[in-house]
């Protein structure tokens, strides 16, 4: 669960709480591995069917990471059409990185891409070139 910048969890403009930065973070930089435990896919799908606020990342392997169990604050960032971190899949690790410079107060966000939730989530990013829906 290592973080190379402090963030905080606090409520979000977008949806319930997000991750912001309590530091400038340069552009195209780690951020950090997202917390969490890995789980069976099979798992993942069923904790996910029985909770609001999921947040799943699919290995495409047949295992998960549930970032919901033992959580740091990169579980909070939220997605943006127009974000400002992207996340990395590779070796079992879930890892943000920079796009561009976040200021110290900024909210963290990540295009999400393909989610479960089919195209059926209003998405509430507010970015001008919003897609409408997750």
């Amino acid at each position: 669960m290592s973080l190379n910048y402090s963030l905080e969890d606090k409520p979000s403009k977008i949806d319930g709480k997000g991750a912001f930065a309590l530091e400038d973070i340069p552009a195209r930089k780690k951020i950090g591995n997202l917390g969490g435990e890995i789980v069976s896919l099979r798992k993942a799908r069923k904790r996910a069917a029985e909770t609001k606020r999921v947040a799943m990342v699919e290995f495409g392997d047949g295992r998960a990471l549930d970032a919901s169990i033992n959580p740091n604050e990169l579980r909070y960032v939220n997605h943006s059409c127009q974000p400002n971190t992207y996340m990395r899949v590779s070796y079992s690790r879930v890892e943000f990185y920079s796009l561009k410079l976040i200021e110290i107060g900024t909210e963290l966000t990540c295009d999400y891409g393909e989610t479960h939730h089919d195209g059926k989530l209003k998405c509430k990013c507010r970015a001008a070139n919003c897609k409408g829906y997750l």
